[in-house]
């Protein structure tokens, strides 16, 4: 009964899309098809330990999303997974400089210029809630019979929690490419 009240409380705020394809890449270097997708809450009042605020996201509508343009689904998929196979203890907490480094690593794609509105659109939407979160969770690797029937859709797919406490919000962060 706990989660369903939980899942409740965990108000859906926002969703911020950053499209590497609405940038001019230098020297004909391509955007990758590569993006990045957070979805924001607003967390409870009664502020609840971070592994239940995990199972309330997954539990969320949310948070079934294939992330392939569909938008949220009524079945139980996530990314390439079937959401009930992900669990709070699928991600890892992370530390700050871990998180960054993974996001910057795959979006620079071994080239460290990046077109200079995106460095600062990552920068200001990725990089500085990464810094400023209470608490970080890296999503882990997941047993190949949890794809769901037509997974995996991208080449790469990074996912971050961001609990923020002071700020009193928790973001879905999801970096990905197709």
């Amino acid at each position: 009964m706990k989660l369903t009240r939980m899942h409740h409380s965990l108000t859906y705020w926002d969703s911020p899309f950053i499209n590497f394809r609405d940038f001019d890449f230098p020297d004909g270097r391509s955007h990758g098809y590569r993006w990045v997708h957070i979805k924001r809450f607003h967390l409870p009042a009664d502020m609840p330990a971070d592994r239940d605020l995990l199972a309330a996201l997954i539990a969320h509508p949310e948070f079934r999303d294939t992330y392939d343009g569909a938008g949220v689904w009524l079945e139980a998929r996530h990314g390439q997974w079937w959401a009930d196979r992900i669990t709070p203890g699928a991600y890892a907490a992370v530390d700050a400089s871990t998180a960054i480094s993974t996001i910057h690593t795959w979006a620079t794609d071994g080239d460290p210029l990046l077109p200079r509105g995106l460095d600062a659109r990552l920068r200001q939407s990725v990089y500085t809630p990464i810094r400023r979160a209470t608490s970080r969770y890296a999503l882990g690797a997941l047993p190949e019979d949890a794809r769901h029937d037509y997974g995996p859709i991208h080449t790469e797919f990074h996912e971050l929690v961001l609990i923020d406490r002071h700020l009193g919000t928790l973001a879905l962060l999801v970096a990905a490419d197709d």
